[in-house]
């Protein structure tokens, strides 16, 4: 099995699809946010911003909108915050551990301990 770089072939496209924009503007996405589509795909609608609105109308991570389209992720990216801006989607953040939830750094001293110990 022989494994492609893949941003290799059809730049052209690439340029075409995000306007000839190489980074994306503002609030990146993050591999694992969860995508939802709020509206249904319309006409005229450029053919990727509609695939991820069909792709999305269950929440579907960025990674599997990358894989789904075959485009690199920075490219996904552009088109996310495309449908962002005119509210067609909305990202779903994945959440952050809260610091009460951790262990305390006493209890973790005495787990090293004891290891060390065995």
């Amino acid at each position: 099995m022989t494994r492609r770089p893949v941003d290799v072939g059809e730049p052209d496209r690439l340029y075409t699809v995000t306007g000839g924009r190489s980074r994306s503007d503002g609030s990146s996405f993050d591999l694992v946010t969860l995508i939802v589509a709020e509206c249904e795909p319309s006409v005229g609608q450029q053919s990727e911003h509609a695939r991820i609105l069909e792709l999305c109308r269950h929440p579907t991570a960025v990674v599997e909108i990358a894989a789904e389209l075959s485009l690199p992720i920075t490219v996904v990216r552009i088109l996310l915050e495309d449908l962002l801006a005119t509210g067609r989607i909305t990202p779903r953040h994945p959440r952050v551990a809260a610091s009460a939830a951790l262990p305390d750094s006493a209890l973790l001293t005495e787990v090293l301990h004891g290891l060390r110990n065995l």
